[in-house]
């Protein structure tokens, strides 16, 4: 699996993102996120989740085992890299990368600081959503109603920390004018705060 890996100086954490069906590390909507989150001393990681010849099989971008299998190859690859070592880990997942995050936030050897899902389908990690205990943000687009409602069902099952944030005016994509930035703000202050959180000493 292709991906890139920026660790800003003295870096807060590491945000592992996952893309969603028919997309990429190429994105242009995950990179602008990525970016900003770079910018607020964040590292990222922006990698693909299936082969080229994988893509094809449509059956694979709704897999979300296999994806979240190969996010928790990659969030292993990312703690091993010497830039990265000790940093709390985030994931921010897109559509049905959202599901993939949350299936993998679930493993209980997997610590996940915090998790954001932007114009995601949480619901379908299904029963995983009970075990996730990683804080988490689900941001949805208000004019995106029938995301909405599987996104507050999805909160419904979700015991961890978590939230709705809705970008007034926003569709599905977050392509109006000042909707993604939106999104960049929200996610970059959600993660900060549970990074800061996971490295606070406890006892």
């Amino acid at each position: 699996m292709s991906g890139d890996l920026i660790v800003p100086d003295a870096a807060q954490g590491v945000v592992v993102f996952v893309h969603g069906s028919g997309s990429s590390r190429h994105s242009p909507r995950n990179r602008y996120v990525a970016g900003a989150l770079n910018e607020s001393g964040l590292g990222t990681l922006l990698f693909d989740l299936l082969t080229p010849e994988e893509e094809g099989d449509r059956r694979n971008v709704f897999d979300i085992g296999l994806l979240a299998g190969r996010l928790l190859e990659s969030t292993a690859w990312v703690r091993a890299q010497p830039e990265a070592a000790g940093l709390p880990i985030g994931y921010f997942g897109a559509s049905t990368g959202a599901a993939a995050a949350l299936w993998a936030a679930a493993e209980p050897d997997n610590a996940v600081a915090a998790i954001v899902s932007r114009g995601g389908r949480p619901d379908l990690a299904g029963d995983r959503l009970a075990l996730v205990r990683a804080p988490t943000l689900l941001i949805v687009g208000g004019r995106d109603p029938l995301v909405v409602e599987l996104n507050e069902e999805a909160q419904r099952r979700l015991r961890a920390d978590s939230r709705i944030t809705v970008v007034p005016g926003a569709t599905h994509l977050f392509e109006e004018p000042g909707a993604l930035e939106a999104v960049a703000g929200h996610a970059r202050d959600w993660f900060v705060t549970h990074f800061a959180a996971s490295r606070r000493p406890t006892g």
